[in-house]
């Protein structure tokens, strides 16, 4: 992955992606003990980062390779993402979703209109499932992290981010990534090398899905034993990415675990202090920002919020425990 390759995904997405806020709080700034700053991506299309990925990847793409069709696997945000890129680009899309994934995300990634297939994420082969459908109807795999073009789309996340930076009189600082298989933390920490060499990307995951902190600890690919069962659920990946891991293991300092509860924690927080939402997976790296200041170096620190869709039901939940503290 080069610079080159980051900016011309950059150029396909604009227009296209929308360039989301940093946003900042007194009050999360009391919290943390330092400048706060969240990157709102739960604001972009779909409600996720991942539409950046999806685009740059499809947009990629020879025509008859689109015309043919895609297909990817995602509890639900790279899959709208992608559902939206391929209607957008009028390609076929058919999507592989675990049967546990969120209600709403099956229903957005649908309506959409994308084909969606599920699968029992804890005992099946989301991969070998993936491969056996893609070779059946001639479909383009667009992987979830572990594509070149779809790390370049997430990149540009991170080009956003060290302009925003630079506007706000930040020359250093720490960016605190919600982590899965690490296309957006390996992606942003290319863009930021280029163009913000202060700044430090830090992978965050949620207790007990924390492979890539615990990769990056070893310095060799570390798996997860459990598959499911996290509130988190777009970030619960069985181990770091092939292409990700390397890019994360040179540019990344250590990971940091954050509670499920400080997820939930974290969405109050943004809502009431921010007035955006957030889903838990997408508030990890702030209820690092906010509730592990010790693991965090600087006077400023840059929280990614991935994304915001969230179950009403997760979010009441959320609110009932922690809004009236957050």
């Amino acid at each position: 992955m080069t610079i080159d390759q980051i900016e011309a995904a950059a150029a396909r997405l604009s227009g296209k992606a929308r360039k989301t806020p940093l946003l900042s709080s007194p009050f999360l700034d009391e919290i943390a003990g330092r400048r706060v700053l969240v990157k709102a991506e739960c604001l972009q299309h779909t409600g996720s980062f991942k539409f950046r990925g999806g685009w740059s990847a499809l947009s990629a793409l020879a025509p008859e390779a689109r015309a043919r069709g895609v297909i990817a696997y995602s509890s639900g945000n790279h899959a709208q993402g992608v559902a939206l890129a391929a209607r957008m680009l009028d390609a076929p899309a058919v999507i592989l979703m675990p049967s546990d994934a969120p209600a709403p995300k099956i229903a957005n990634t649908r309506a959409l209109g994308a084909e969606v297939v599920t699968y029992d994420r804890a005992t099946g082969d989301r991969d070998a499932i993936g491969a056996e459908l893609a070779e059946a109807r001639g479909l383009t795999l667009v992987r979830p992290f572990d594509d070149p073009q779809v790390i370049a789309g997430q990149a540009s996340c991170g080009l956003e981010i060290a302009a925003q930076a630079a506007d706000e009189g930040i020359a250093a600082a720490e960016v605190l990534v919600p982590c899965g298989g690490g296309g957006l933390t390996s992606g942003v920490a290319l863009a930021l090398e280029a163009r913000a060499p202060g700044f430090r990307v830090r992978p965050i995951e949620p207790e007990g899905f924390d492979d890539v902190a615990r990769s990056l600890a070893s310095g060799r690919i570390e798996t997860n034993t459990r598959r499911a069962g996290s509130l988190c659920d777009a970030i619960q990946t069985p181990a770091p990415g092939a292409l990700t891991f390397p890019v994360m293991a040179r540019l990344c300092g250590p990971g940091i675990a954050v509670t499920e509860d400080e997820a939930l924690r974290a969405m109050a927080a943004a809502f009431e202090r921010l007035r955006i939402v957030l889903e838990p997976g997408g508030a990890v790296a702030l209820a690092a920002a906010l509730y592990h200041p010790e693991a965090v170096a600087g006077e400023a620190v840059i929280a990614i919020g991935t994304g915001g869709n969230v179950s009403t039901e997760t979010f009441r939940m959320a609110l009932d425990r922690h809004g009236d503290a957050a």
